[in-house]
């Protein structure tokens, strides 16, 4: 649907909101700057690739829709109530439409501005305030996500997972956020809790680089062979890992929530546990948790302390596969397995979209011998994790991740390619629902394997 101009929008959109008061609902801290909603011209080119107005078909599910909603409350002549707080919501920050707006329109940083109104000013139920407080209180410290995973390690050892997933009862009676979370629970293992990583690692051979690494909060928990893999690759290839003890989570999973001062928090003592270690770089495996590490001169520019402090880190993250690129690889690739070996790489969007790697990736799976690239229809297409998303909106988490698995699989590909926690625990859930038999590994698995001259098909 095209929309022309603002009053057109009111009209078809607005006028029917039980007539709320129309009243300003932004405060005066941060919100949505003005000059960056005036540069959008309402062209439309966002529709065809935001996957939440694909999926619910509203034009308020859109980024053009979002931009009005943005300029209306701003104006105070559209207030911030539930029903205009959902079309928030339902973004999955994916940032698709960043790349494709030809005018160049920065709604990461709109959004980014409007998701800390809302969890400042939007009162939300009980039921909704309960879940959020839950996850973030959890998910982004590891050592607390151990203590509530460890009952759901015994949950799974016992056969009771397999059980009721099997008669459908978490479906029955559980709220389906709860279910959603269960779903995507990945097999755990004893190595999930506990870090074994020394605080520093050599590299074999001759030390090309010093570099330190990012853990992750929910990926050293739910993946920790992908952090393993990591290393075993960056010491092969000359890389001596300085892996500090004191490390957290980065804050990509709060900031992507508008939970301000918390990000803050963490971000800052990222910050200060990488301080004055002499590094050449700071490599995170996980593209979500990527973007926002080079996002902190933007997050902490308004503290006058961490401002510049900020910048500095952000300009030594590299996302590994980046790195690896960019620096060459020296240790020797083998076949994964005798014959040629079809490969889909899934782009995470927040590695396409929000730090523009694409190429990469490509380019060093290709070096190992007998791997053939395939490409799916419409890759760029977020698979519906997005963070905490399909926990939070899981009707259309699921049928994102399910049209993911299917264009994925349709390339007749063996195995999956994904490098972030998220699309891998949405990939795999989906995998397993459409019974696709199909393997899923980070690149850096597949590298440690090619390097370690080690098989697929001996994968245990």
């Amino acid at each position: 649907m095209q929309v022309s101009d603002k009053s057109s929008f009111e009209n078809i959109f607005i006028n029917n909101q039980n007539n709320y008061e129309i009243v300003p609902s932004f405060d005066a801290k941060n919100p949505p700057k003005p000059e960056l909603i005036d540069a959008c011209v309402h062209c439309g080119f966002c529709l065809s690739t935001c996957p939440s107005y694909r999926i619910i078909g509203k034009e308020t599910d859109s980024p053009r829709g979002r931009i009005y909603l943005m300029d209306g409350i701003n104006e105070g002549e559209i207030p911030l109530s539930p029903a205009i707080a959902q079309h928030f919501d339902t973004c999955l920050g994916c940032l698709a439409c960043v790349t494709t707006c030809p005018s160049g329109v920065q709604y990461d940083q709109l959004i980014e501005a409007t998701r800390a109104q809302v969890e400042r000013n939007h009162p939300r139920s009980l039921p909704e305030q309960l879940l959020r407080k839950f996850i973030f209180a959890t998910f982004p410290y590891p050592n607390r996500l151990r203590v509530l995973l460890a009952p759901l390690l015994v949950y799974q050892k016992l056969g009771f997972q397999k059980l009721l997933r099997s008669t459908g009862w978490l479906e029955k009676f559980l709220p389906e956020q709860i279910t959603a979370m269960e779903s995507v629970l990945p097999e755990l293992t004893p190595a999930a809790f506990k870090d074994n990583l020394p605080e520093v690692i050599p590299a074999k051979g001759e030390k090309r680089y010093r570099v330190g690494m990012i853990l992750g909060c929910v990926q050293r928990v739910f993946l920790p062979e992908v952090n393993n893999a990591t290393v075993r690759v960056l010491t092969a290839n000359g890389c001596e890992i300085v892996i500090p003890k004191s490390q957290g989570c980065c804050g990509a999973l709060t900031h992507h929530q508008g939970q301000e001062a918390q990000t803050l928090e963490l971000a800052k003592q990222t910050i200060d546990t990488f301080a004055n270690l002499n590094l050449d770089a700071v490599l995170i495996n996980a593209s979500g948790c990527g973007h926002t590490l080079k996002e902190y001169g933007h997050i902490l520019k308004d503290d006058p302390k961490y401002a510049e402090k900020a910048k500095a880190f952000s300009s030594k993250v590299k996302d590994v596969q980046e790195f690896l690129d960019n620096v060459g690889l020296t240790a020797k690739l083998s076949p994964l397995q005798d014959q040629p070996l079809a490969i889909a790489y899934q782009d995470a969007c927040h590695m396409l979209h929000g730090q523009k790697i694409s190429l990469e990736p490509r380019r060093l799976l290709r070096q190992i011998p007998n791997v053939q690239l395939r490409e799916s229809v419409d890759a760029a297409l977020c698979c519906g994790s997005a963070g905490i998303y399909n926990i939070l909106q899981p009707e259309v988490g699921n049928e994102l991740g399910e049209m993911k698995v299917n264009n994925l699989t349709d390339t007749g590909a063996e195995v999956i390619a994904s490098a972030n926690v998220g699309c891998i625990t949405q990939i795999r859930k989906h995998l397993k629902l459409q019974n696709k038999n199909v393997l899923l590994m980070h690149p850096m698995e597949l590298l440690d394997y090619s390097i370690r001259g080690k098989k697929l098909d001996s994968r245990q």
